[in-house]
């Protein structure tokens, strides 16, 4: 395992994943550059998916779209490629999760479009910039993600339940963190929900449906972000025939800078 003090740019991390030295989160590396979550699939269900996401922008926001066949983002890294660049994958095929490869060539088809959508590990630099604490980072783990009661807006074969990631802070690093995050639309933006998890129809705070469980400490506030896997969630409702995304925490770091994406 490469040491992560070594990942200082999307390249490097790219590098590390594609020749399989990193096989982990990215969470924390490459400071200063966005990273992103990863849907794959055929053709046939880009513009549904396309629909989707201009739908949903909070959990969805489009960084790049490929032409089908090409595994090179050309907008956000162009001299990347899809298919090894990122540190672990998972295979769906009618909805269900059938592998989690390193790599995905075998998988590959001349059919394939590409989505590059904006994850939230992005803004957690600058929140860390301003003091603020981000606790998955700090125990080195995995951010936790829930599904919600929330419906988002369904296209064609695309619907299910929007999934947030949780990060606690005590209310006034809260409220900074909402006008921290509100800068960076295109990596998920301002918080969705702060405080009473039931509220949005997350049943045990300690049992996330995807990454690790964090503690939450006396006097912090669970505060949520709409998260980039719920794509996923939508996959696993619409049930198409074959559809590859990133492995949750494992996301692409792009070229582009963090505050290329800051607004205001």
């Amino acid at each position: 395992m490469i040491n992560p003090n070594q990942l200082v740019t999307g390249k490097t991390v790219r590098a590390a994943c594609r020749n399989g030295a990193w096989t982990a989160p990215t969470c924390g590396l490459a400071d200063g550059f966005a990273q992103a979550n990863l849907v794959v699939l055929p053709k046939a269900l880009a513009f549904d998916f396309l629909l989707f996401c201009q739908r949903n922008p909070k959990p969805c926001p489009l960084l790049d779209v490929t032409e089908p066949g090409d595994p090179v983002p050309h907008h956000v890294a162009p001299d990347a490629d899809l298919r090894t660049d990122l540190p672990g994958y998972r295979v769906w095929r009618d909805g269900k999760l059938v592998d989690e490869p390193r790599e995905i060539p075998s998988y590959w088809q001349d059919d394939f479009v590409s989505f590059v959508i904006g994850c939230s590990f992005t803004f957690e630099s600058a929140m860390l910039r301003a003091g603020l604490p981000v606790r998955h980072i700090e125990l080195g783990v995995n951010v936790p993600m829930f599904r919600t009661n929330i419906a988002c807006r369904s296209a064609g074969a695309f619907h299910g339940p929007l999934v947030v990631s949780m990060r606690p802070l005590i209310p006034s690093d809260a409220v900074r963190a909402v006008q921290i995050t509100t800068r960076y639309p295109s990596v998920h933006g301002a918080p969705v929900h702060i405080g009473d998890p039931s509220a949005i129809g997350i049943a045990d705070i300690s049992r996330p449906d995807f990454g690790d469980a964090v503690p939450i400490q006396a006097g912090e506030v669970p505060v949520f972000w709409a998260c980039g896997v719920t794509p996923q969630a939508a996959i696993m409702a619409a049930k198409p025939p074959l559809v590859i995304t990133h492995s949750p925490g494992c996301m692409f770091v792009t070229d582009v800078r963090d505050e290329e994406l800051a607004v205001g």
